[in-house]
């Protein structure tokens, strides 16, 4: 089991993947939580999308994919906020319009140039074992950034997401914090859309927030448990990608075997919270006993 672990650790590129993973895990977990508390797992749906035309442009220019995501996602993020502000504009409406006109640009852009179906799959799916120092570095000091900012804002946005009238009343300026985490859960997808690609950057944000909000009842566990599940997850995806692709033959794709390891572990965490929830009930029953003599049970 050792083996296992310890060979693919060995390889620099994959010491380099685990690294990001780590670094995701952690970030994406934490943001994670926010964005379960606030119901925007469709906002981080629609960033992971409409970053994708500037990488395009960026790819196809020769330039930085991460300036063209950040660029591309900011603009989203402006519009998202702006037109979620209007009243006879529909926030969903909007985010749908945007998702699909983004996309549909990024795929125009990469579709000019020849040979554009595997630059279109390392876009939309990602290249992890590719990641290099300069990206571990570019995601650890986002990272910091933004989690510093959230630990900053910590209160105001749980009251946020708990008590807007609440947060209204006691003088918060409620546009300006949506803002901010929007435009942090657009860096997430900005940092993580190189490893993981447009199409799989969700699953860090959304499953593992999802699964530790079945087994925590606080802010701060959550937190916590999300970013330990996401890291434990998404390492475990690595291991059996390498081994079963160097081993056994199965050309196991990196990024998409670390989300399915996400979602595995998800149904694990529900299936259990499932399981000691009926151990629980029927505990409860027992320790009621059975009904006295003569008693007759009233049923709907």
């Amino acid at each position: 089991m050792w083996h296992l672990v310890s060979e693919p650790l060995q390889v620099g590129y994959m010491r380099r993947a685990f690294a990001e993973v780590v670094l995701l895990g952690v970030f994406g977990g934490i943001v994670g939580v926010h964005v379960l508390l606030r119901r925007l797992a469709f906002l981080t749906e629609v960033v992971q999308h409409t970053v994708f035309p500037g990488i395009a442009i960026a790819f196809v220019a020769g330039g930085s994919l991460a300036t063209g995501a950040l660029l591309s996602g900011t603009l989203a993020v402006v519009l998202v906020s702006i037109g979620g502000g209007r009243r006879r504009i529909d926030p969903d409406a909007l985010m749908a319009l945007l998702l699909a006109t983004f996309f549909a640009v990024g795929v125009i852009v990469v579709s000019r140039r020849p040979g554009f179906q595997s630059d279109l799959t390392a876009l939309l799916f990602g290249r992890i074992l590719s990641v290099d120092q300069r990206e571990l570095i570019d995601t650890l000091v986002v990272a910091v950034i933004c989690i510093v900012a959230l630990i900053l804002c910590h209160k105001e946005l749980v009251l946020r997401a708990f008590d807007p009238l609440g947060a209204e009343a006691l003088g918060y300026p409620l546009g300006r914090m949506d803002l901010l985490l929007n435009i942090v859960v657009m860096l997430v997808v900005v940092v993580a859309v190189r490893a993981l690609g447009t199409v799989l950057v969700v699953s860090f944000v959304v499953t593992s927030a999802a699964a530790a909000r079945l087994v925590c009842r606080r802010v701060g566990s959550m937190m916590a448990v999300a970013a330990l599940f996401a890291v434990v997850s998404g390492c475990v995806g690595l291991i059996v990608s390498y081994n079963g692709s160097i081993h056994h033959g199965w050309r196991l794709a990196s990024g998409a075997t670390v989300v399915v390891a996400l979602t595995v572990g998800f149904v694990l965490v529900a299936s259990g919270r499932w399981l000691a929830d009926r151990i629980v009930r029927s505990s409860a029953r027992e320790r009621r006993g059975p009904h006295p003599a003569g008693e007759v049970a009233v049923t709907s």
